[in-house]
């Protein structure tokens, strides 16, 4: 699975953008210039607080066109440009995401947010290296982040340096026993490696935390079936692609992270005329989100 750090919700949360911005007083004309910059400083704080809470009801471009006004009239605050990378990224421009982090970074060196959203910048692109210097880099600064852990994780998966990869997932959930993403993926490296025990096994713990996700259930069905398991698999693999049908395109799988091994395997398993049948009736049935 992947999952990304969002660092617009870390900013509301934190409550950054939480503030009531203030009356302006009737300005004294000897001031007039010097005041006006400070009101348009203050106005793109405004905007910025505004872009926030419209990314978090997921209207994006309103968010942007704000955030974007809001680096010209405060460019100087990097959270202005901490919230236009993120916002960016959430759109898919990376590259642009990346020059408004950057510029962030810039301002405040010292917030790991702002790292952890780069490493999220340039996995997207593929520059797995990157990625975990930045993520690491973070991590110096705040070491407590399963997510961000999380995130490092998948970098070293994606390079398939499996032992590091399972050595962060594992750190993530020393810090959240629940955060089942991270022992799901703990699944996905050990059936690259081979390891199909101790994958199912990790899919079950994933599965008991939360039995309303179709990754690991899926994962389950496909690893039995692999096993001559039909009758157990089908049953669990209908149930879990109910639940989200999206994961019976195998492009899906691999943008979550499913390996050769297993996705070849669920060409196998989806390609079976029950498994179609479920797939076509739920293909227009919103599925959750990641």
């Amino acid at each position: 699975m992947l999952k990304r750090i969002s660092l617009v919700s870390l900013l509301v949360v934190s409550g950054i953008w939480g503030a009531v911005q203030p009356v302006y007083a009737q300005a004294l004309v000897p001031h007039v210039l010097q005041l006006d910059q400070q009101r348009l400083e203050e106005q793109g704080l405004g905007l910025a607080q505004e872009a926030a809470q419209l990314a978090q009801f997921q209207q994006l471009q309103l968010a942007l066109s704000r955030a974007q006004l809001a680096s010209q009239l405060a460019p100087n605050n990097p959270q202005v440009w901490a919230l236009l990378g993120s916002l960016y990224l959430e759109t898919r421009e990376t590259d642009s995401g990346i020059q408004a982090l950057l510029k962030s970074r810039s301002l405040d060196p010292a917030n790991e947010n702002v790292l952890f959203a780069l490493g999220d910048a340039y996995f997207q692109q593929e520059k797995y290296d990157a990625a975990i210097q930045s993520i690491q880099a973070g991590l110096k600064l705040k070491t407590d982040v399963p997510e961000a852990l999380f995130s490092l994780g998948n970098s070293y998966y994606k390079l398939k340096r499996y032992d590091e990869a399972i050595a962060q997932y594992q750190k993530a959930v020393s810090l959240n026993d629940k955060f089942w993403p991270a022992i799901n993926n703990v699944g996905l490296v050990l059936y690259e490696k081979g390891d199909a025990e101790g994958a199912l096994e990790q899919w079950q713990n994933a599965v008991k935390i939360d039995g309303n996700q179709t990754e690991p259930q899926l994962a389950i069905a496909i690893a039995l079936y692999a096993q001559g398991k039909t009758i157990e698999a089908v049953s669990l693999g209908e149930a879990a692609l109910k639940l989200d049908s999206r994961y019976g395109d195998p492009e899906f799988l691999q943008q979550n992270l499913w390996g050769d091994r297993l996705v070849t395997q669920a060409k196998t398993f989806l390609a079976l005329p029950q498994i179609q049948n479920v797939i076509v009736q739920s293909s227009g049935v919103p599925g959750q989100g990641q």
